[in-house]
């Protein structure tokens, strides 16, 4: 199986959908509607209000739309990963990996704010990789803040994802205080733009709930999740290890890119903590860049046998947690 998604071939993506019911059929079979928990943003509320306007509160249609979500983030980061020649060869394993990380646990296959706040930070880890290239880069570090800001709306603690872009320039660039006075005004940007409009269409009560944040630290979690947990750490770990091994061999961009996905890993696991109620829903904002380092994992298991092996343990452990276990 491991085989097939180490190919670069266009084909693998008929694969990959297969592979995507197999490991998503028990959530279409106990479909949720979405997530609703306090901390969601202002444009994530009024677009369920009109998703629900259109279809109603189905919880199959908003599970289905979760898992197609999941499934073009997963061929997105996969694109950029082969774009960025992150492995010495294109193939699908990011993709495999997302997929089959996110079904570790129910509350990352929920239509929520962290879905779609992947969708933005897709394009900004995208931008992200060409600021080493750049001679001028304030418009690109202005765009990603700007990004940012609108990912704050849609889940406002993921603005702390901040703390990635000023990282990122430190790593991917010489230090100018300028670019990094240009990503503040960036990230600002959209929160100024909605309040400005909401001032003068006198609907200024709904600024009020876009600073939804707060500090929730939950150490009772159910044992699903911190199986998910320990199963996701280990492998980041196991990648990240493996990695060195190639890290020599890649040019000096790729070294980079790489050190800019472990911060990406370490600040998305923390943002979950600034909830107005905590929820491991939210960890799926991590599972996105770690799921490159589970692909490495694989990538780097060259002995067939041995990558099946480990995977198909992954694969038995969601299906028994999924199928045969109990929810409370």
């Amino acid at each position: 199986m491991v085989k097939f998604f180490r190919s670069g071939n266009p084909l693998t993506v008929l694969l990959l959908l297969i592979y995507t019911l197999v490991v998503k059929f028990y959530y279409l079979l106990h479909p949720a509607t979405y997530l609703a928990d306090g901390s969601e943003g202002l444009l994530y509320d009024l677009l369920v209000k009109w998703l629900k306007a259109l279809v109603g509160p189905s919880p199959f249609f908003f599970t289905s739309l979760a898992i197609m979500i999941l499934l073009l983030q997963a061929l997105l980061i996969t694109k950029i990963v082969n774009h960025q020649r992150l492995f010495a060869k294109p193939n699908y394993l990011p993709a495999m990996a997302y997929m089959l990380f996110t079904s570790l646990l129910e509350g990352w296959n929920v239509f929520s704010p962290a879905l779609l706040v992947n969708f933005i930070m897709l394009w900004v880890f995208s931008s992200i990789t060409l600021l080493y290239t750049r001679t001028s880069a304030r418009d690109v570090v202005f765009n990603i803040g700007f990004a940012l800001g609108i990912c704050g709306l849609f889940y406002f603690p993921a603005i702390i994802f901040c703390l990635l872009l000023l990282m990122s320039l430190l790593i991917m660039r010489p230090f100018r205080l300028a670019e990094w006075i240009i990503a503040v005004l960036g990230l600002v940007g959209p929160l100024y733009l909605l309040g400005t409009y909401l001032f003068l269409t006198d609907q200024w009560a709904l600024f009020t709930k876009i600073p939804r944040i707060g500090f929730s630290i939950e150490l009772m979690l159910h044992y699903k999740v911190w199986g998910a947990i320990v199963i996701s750490v280990v492998f980041f770990l196991l990648g990240w290890l493996l990695l060195q091994r190639s890290l020599k061999k890649m040019l000096i961009q790729g070294r980079k890119i790489w050190g800019v996905l472990v911060i990406y890993v370490f600040v998305a696991m923390l943002i979950p903590f600034f909830n107005i109620h905590f929820s491991p829903a939210y960890w799926v904002l991590a599972i996105l860049p770690l799921s490159m380092f589970v692909a490495n994992v694989y990538w780097s298991i060259r002995n067939n046998t041995m990558a099946n092996v480990i995977h198909l343990l992954t694969v038995a452990y969601v299906i028994v947690m999924q199928w045969f276990s109990a929810n409370h």
